[in-house]
């Protein structure tokens, strides 16, 4: 058997496995590709979503691109990279969510690169607990309301938005409270009983 039979049987043989084990690579490879891009797609669809609902647009992109990361926290390069936007849009899109109490800004040992992170699992909720934007809603309507005239349609209408408004804002710290024992709820529903038999068995 000459030299050009033996090349082509280990060419079948071993660098067949080889060439086979890189196409599995490939695939994975691809298929990584493919959930990434079906996550920053769903991202930037819940991203619209809160901007049609009247959330700025750059600060939602950012803050679905940092609740769907891991670790829930990303540098601004990080974030700029997931985003295509340039350092000056990011930059003002998480200053824009550091004021509403959405995301903190965390120093990493020895390094002059800021990490932008959520404050924790409840950070939703810490937000809403805040915030009194429905407080200020109803008193913006009351204020129309004053200068249109008295006993007229539009002041009844502008007058029952800001009842509206109070009403939410008076409900909402209670509905997040049964929020938050719902979710105590599931982790006692998925925890491991630690009751065992003598035999160590369950």
């Amino acid at each position: 058997m000459d030299a050009r039979h033996r090349w082509g049987r280990r060419s079948r043989g071993h660098d067949g496995y080889a060439a086979a084990g890189n196409g599995v690579a490939v695939k994975a490879g691809v298929a990584a590709a493919g959930n990434e891009a079906e996550v920053h797609a769903a991202v930037e669809l819940a991203a619209a979503g809160f901007y049609a609902a009247g959330f700025p647009k750059m600060p939602a992109r950012a803050l679905m691109a940092l609740v769907s990361s891991e670790e829930g926290r990303l540098t601004a390069a990080e974030l700029s990279e997931k985003l295509g936007a340039s350092a000056a849009a990011v930059s003002g899109a998480v200053r824009y969510l550091q004021t509403v109490g959405f995301v903190q800004r965390v120093s990493r040992p020895g390094s002059r690169r800021d990490i932008y992170a959520l404050h924790d699992d409840e950070w939703y909720i810490a937000s809403t607990r805040r915030s009194p934007v429905y407080q200020s809603l109803a008193a913006l309507t009351d204020g129309v309301a004053e200068a249109l005239p008295a006993e007229s349609a539009a002041g009844a209408r502008v007058a029952e938005m800001g009842r509206f408004y109070r009403f939410l804002a008076a409900r909402m710290p209670s509905l997040l409270d049964e929020w938050e024992r719902e979710r105590e709820s599931w982790g006692r529903d998925t925890a491991p009983s630690s009751a065992m038999s003598p035999g160590g068995s369950p």
